[in-house]
């Protein structure tokens, strides 16, 4: 697979040999995350809102390291586990993207993320999913024994994120298999400006958060790490993703 790097605006991109975007930094802000996906990823810190969640992290995928590099500065207590198949993407997020060089709190795991949760059995607070091929594919990653084992390794209040994207920007049947594999219990966020759709899942302790709790987390979470989600829970409630003003899952 091919790496290429790119530079506009102030803003640095990753791409494998297409011109779509895997992840992206803006030069003068390495710790902030540049792309709207990406932000609405770490809404699961509004759905499980308390400061010391989560403590252990299994990301898969990592691009230029955003989510790691965010979750690195900003919940200092997490022990984060990065799945990747590609050395190459893992020399580039230290070259190019600030990725941290931490083992004690990032271990990168060179390999195939549908593999290891099919043989790893530990367990996590939050699973974040995030891999593509250079064709905007995810292949076993967005499969229904794939979802099983992400719920396997959860933790009583974990939460499994995945980001969708299709070509077609069709993601029904990627909310399907993940809700055959968690006994319906997926929210998917209104898909933002690039295509992405966002969805959480849950196996455990139950989400029960009204909008109101949900924005002061929103401008909590603003005010201690610049994340601003709030135009997030807007959309949500135009889609009328939270019946009588409760967020459910």
């Amino acid at each position: 697979m091919a790496i290429e790097i790119s530079e506009a605006a102030g803003v640095r991109s990753l791409h494998f040999g297409s011109d779509w975007v895997q992840g992206a930094m803006r030069i003068a802000r390495p710790w902030a995350l540049e792309l709207e996906y990406t932000r609405e990823m770490m809404a699961a810190l509004l759905l499980r809102p308390d400061a010391s969640w989560p403590r252990r992290v299994l990301l898969i995928g990592l691009g230029t390291g955003s989510l790691t590099k965010f979750l690195y500065r900003h919940r200092p207590q997490a022990h984060q586990t990065v799945v990747e198949i590609d050395p190459a993407v893992e020399a580039a997020a230290r070259q190019y993207f600030k990725l941290p060089d931490d083992p004690a709190r990032i271990r990168v795991v060179i390999g195939d993320g549908a593999d290891y949760v099919t043989r790893n059995q530990r367990g996590f607070d939050l699973i974040l999913v995030d891999g593509f091929n250079a064709d905007a594919r995810p292949g076993q990653l967005d499969t229904v024994p794939f979802y099983l084992n992400c719920r396997a390794r959860l933790s009583d209040a974990g939460l499994v994120v995945v980001n969708l994207l299709s070509r077609r920007k069709d993601y029904r049947h990627s909310v399907e298999r993940m809700a055959q594999a968690f006994d319906e219990r997926v929210l998917a966020f209104p898909s933002c400006s690039s295509g992405n759709t966002i969805a959480f899942a849950a196996a455990g302790e139950p989400v029960a958060l009204t909008l109101s709790e949900l924005r002061s987390a929103a401008l909590a979470l603003k005010q201690e790490t610049g994340l601003n989600l709030l135009p997030t829970l807007v959309r949500l409630e135009q889609a009328r993703s939270c019946p009588e003003g409760r967020l459910l899952l």
